[in-house]
């Protein structure tokens, strides 16, 4: 049975998800007040969190950011805010995936159904992997996939966030051919995100700043109208 940690200052609304998902057999915690929802988000194991952005004594961007440095729980944020900036900047805080309110209980819950699914994925794959150190070599990055590290040629670490690095890892097990933004978009936030694609864009420009080389071509080809790819060879254009 999955425990679920529900902070939301909107006590009427907060009760309401919290019988939804007791009705869906899951357990759950409710807190009112921001720190004490990062208290119970870090001293607690949950199988994932509804996190609301505004919260009194401390915002839901701040808890998503102290919770993601050490405890990888997905966390879906909950917001009245619905502009690509906002989304962003959630997502980028360490949100798994967002909702804009007022929300229908089935949306949400079907959200938070795809997050747990992910995640489960995530543990299988990361538990046949284990032991068995892969190392990736595209140009001057060297990619250690099991401890999921990054190096440059001269053995610096990229320090890439988890989507970062998905998405690079994606671009290069299809190199040399075009990935849409769409098929970036279910494999990197999953076929039930909401997420558009011009998120996608924002997260390519993220990781060009941390992988390319100044002065050079990016190592990130856009094609347009179409989505990226990665080739073996350099190309004698820039990207855009």
């Amino acid at each position: 049975m999955a425990k679920i940690l529900i902070i939301e200052d909107e006590k009427n609304l907060a009760r309401f998800v919290e019988l939804e998902l007791k009705h869906e057999n899951y357990q759950t915690v409710v807190e009112n007040n921001g720190r004490k929802g990062l208290d119970q988000a870090l001293n607690h194991d949950f199988d994932a969190i509804l996190l609301d952005l505004m919260l009194p004594g401390l915002n839901g961007l701040e808890i998503a950011r102290r919770v993601r440095q050490v405890k990888t729980t997905p966390i879906i944020m909950m917001t009245a805010r619905d502009s690509v900036i906002d989304r962003v900047s959630g997502l980028d805080h360490g949100a798994d995936d967002y909702i804009v309110k007022p929300f229908a209980i089935e949306e949400l819950l079907a959200r938070l159904r795809a997050v747990l699914r992910r995640v489960k994925i995530e543990k299988e794959s990361s538990q046949e992997d284990l032991g068995k150190q892969k190392v990736i070599k595209f140009k001057d990055l060297t990619i250690e996939t099991t401890n999921r590290i990054v190096h440059r040629g001269d053995g610096k670490a990229v320090d890439l966030t988890k989507r970062e690095y998905n998405l690079l890892m994606t671009l290069i097990k299809n190199k040399n051919n075009v990935v849409s933004r769409s098929q970036l978009l279910n494999k990197i936030w999953g076929p039930d995100s909401n997420i558009e694609t011009n998120v996608v864009e924002v997260y390519v420009r993220y990781l060009r700043n941390k992988i390319d080389v100044p002065g050079q071509p990016s190592y990130i080809k856009t094609v347009r109208g179409t989505g990226y790819m990665v080739r073996d060879e350099d190309d004698e254009k820039e990207a855009k």
